[in-house]
């Protein structure tokens, strides 16, 4: 019989992932995917109780709508598994100062959301969308709702890490610093890590590296993330499917001062035309980018650039372990399934004591989890992340509290 099931929903800028799981056994009873959404063609990929399905939904679909699609088309039509259902976990990208735990979603929680927007611009919107419409389909759990921050992770970072050279007044009365992103795949592979490695998580030294259309890399020394790649937005750090990354302020003076072009566009430019689409001028999916990178010298400029920047974040952390290097972990969509990656980043860390095998490097891939090291290197890690897993226990746990 099923009971205790937590649904989690995670809305992205650019797709919806859903999950309905138990999370003490740690089984997904359903789980799924919408892609591509605002494109001309969006599908919606889920899997229940082992049998995959796949749909074509249309063309230039909204969140509301792919939302709309799943509870009404996928999740409604599950009434078991609907009606087992005790909470709803939501990932929200940014808290703001405010907010550095994961906390019962209320009206104050809500507003603290939208204050804290133009930090993550591309997803705390986003996430208010899916909360709202969660708690119209779910009105018996509308107290059960959940909110797990990706900037949670980082509220212990020191103030020589998460503060800019800027005036400070800019701190104390605007709240401007790093917060970073994608804090709950970092905190889920970073304890897979010490399990793998059978060390104790509060002794452990390594360095997480999310890699998806969103990339960033954490230093984690004694079990405590003491720096990472993302800043005040998910904007800044590594180069990624379509945001820029590190660059020089003053180019955005220039573009606008030199080049006309308006504040509101240069927004845009840097979020979502730049990066490996920007570079490669012809996109972002690394299927396409790696298939192409021997015979397109665009698509392979710019795959070298991604690996460059990687290597240097990477090189630049190892100065943070205390002279303890346990572990570099590759996860997310491009760190558990693009070899070329891997190989690339880590051949230019070999002064730091790291190279991989060759045929384990290649084979890992697909949800597989395991070292890529040769015998004698720092261990390099891929571990699949499980955001959703995190989420569902964090949930469990506040709800259970109440």
């Amino acid at each position: 019989m099923l009971n205790n099931l937590i649904f989690v929903l995670n809305c992205g800028s650019s797709s919806i992932k859903f999950s309905i799981l138990n999370p003490q056994t740690k089984k997904k009873y359903l789980s799924g995917l919408v892609e591509c959404l605002f494109l001309e063609k969006t599908y919606i990929k889920w899997k229940y109780l082992g049998v995959k399905y796949k749909k074509y939904i249309g063309a230039y679909i909204s969140h509301e709508n792919a939302l709309n699609f799943i509870f009404n088309q996928v999740l409604f039509k599950k009434q078991d598994i609907y009606n087992s259902i005790i909470g709803i976990g939501h990932r929200v990208v940014h808290g703001g100062n405010k907010i550095n735990q994961s906390v019962l979603i209320n009206d104050e929680i809500i507003n603290c959301i939208k204050e804290s927007a133009h930090f993550a611009p591309l997803h705390n919107p986003l996430n208010l969308i899916g909360i709202k419409i969660a708690i119209e389909k779910f009105p018996a759990l509308s107290k059960k709702n959940v909110a797990v921050f990706d900037t949670s992770f980082y509220h212990k970072m020191p103030k020589t890490s998460f503060l800019y050279a800027i005036p400070y007044v800019f701190y104390k009365k605007y709240h401007i610093r790093r917060y970073g992103a994608h804090g709950i795949s970092h905190d889920y592979v970073s304890h897979e890590a010490s399990v793998m490695l059978n060390k104790n998580f509060t002794s452990l030294n390594i360095i997480t590296c999310h890699l998806g259309n969103g990339c960033s890399v954490s230093a984690i020394r004694n079990g405590v993330c003491v720096d990472t790649s993302m800043g005040l937005t998910p904007l800044e750090g590594l180069v990624m499917g379509t945001r820029s990354g590190d660059i020089d302020p003053s180019i955005i003076f220039f573009m606008n001062q030199k080049i006309g072009i308006s504040i509101e566009k240069i927004n845009t430019i840097l979020n979502k035309e730049s990066g490996l689409l920007g570079l490669s001028e012809k996109s972002s999916d690394f299927r396409y980018l790696e298939k192409n990178y021997s015979t397109n010298e665009l698509v392979k400029l710019s795959v070298d650039i991604f690996c460059h920047r990687l290597s240097k974040y990477i090189a630049s952390y190892i100065c943070l372990m205390d002279n303890c290097l346990d572990a570099v972990v590759f996860t997310g969509g491009i760190g558990e399934n693009v070899s070329l990656i891997r190989q690339i980043t880590v051949s230019k860390l070999h002064l730091m004591g790291l190279e991989i095998d060759i045929k384990k490097n290649f084979l890992i891939k697909n949800g597989k989890s395991g070292s890529i090291a040769i015998k004698n290197s720092i261990p390099v890690l891929v571990i699949p992340t499980d955001e959703e897993l995190l989420i569902a226990k964090k949930t469990m746990k506040i709800i259970s509290s109440m």
